[in-house]
């Protein structure tokens, strides 16, 4: 059974930095395709930035520079480390994995949520000033 656990949400004030983190169970994300998606409250979900083992990512334009998305194939982990956070980065944060590596080569259509088979159950993130 597959389960991604998403953990390391939290509020800071604005310009301050926070590690989501991803656990992963039930197959090896070496071969998959992995990604971080938000949603603010009124606003529909979208895609942060996305990653493989093999060296592809891509990011989304509002977060370029500022949040570094990686991966740790021997403890089976994704993470997104998110510095110099603005209040319009707040919202749910969810880790989404596709059983192919190959979208993770599609540069910004691997931001379309419609991909991946795989979602956790999301993690609060609020930055204020």
């Amino acid at each position: 059974q597959v389960r991604l656990v998403e953990s390391g949400g939290g509020s800071v004030q604005t310009g301050g930095s926070l590690r989501l983190t991803c656990a992963v169970s039930g197959y090896t994300i070496r071969n998959y395709c992995m990604a971080w998606f938000r949603q603010a409250p009124g606003k529909e979900r979208e895609g942060v930035a996305s990653v493989t083992s093999y060296g592809n990512s891509y990011y989304a334009d509002a977060v370029k520079g500022r949040f570094t998305i990686s991966q740790d194939n021997a403890k089976n982990t994704l993470y997104l480390q998110m510095n110099s956070l603005k209040p319009e980065d707040s919202g749910m944060y969810w880790c989404a994995a596709k059983d192919s590596a190959s979208v993770c080569s599609a540069g910004s259509s691997s931001l379309f949520g419609f991909h991946y088979n795989y979602w956790g159950q999301g993690t609060q993130v609020t930055a204020s000033s």
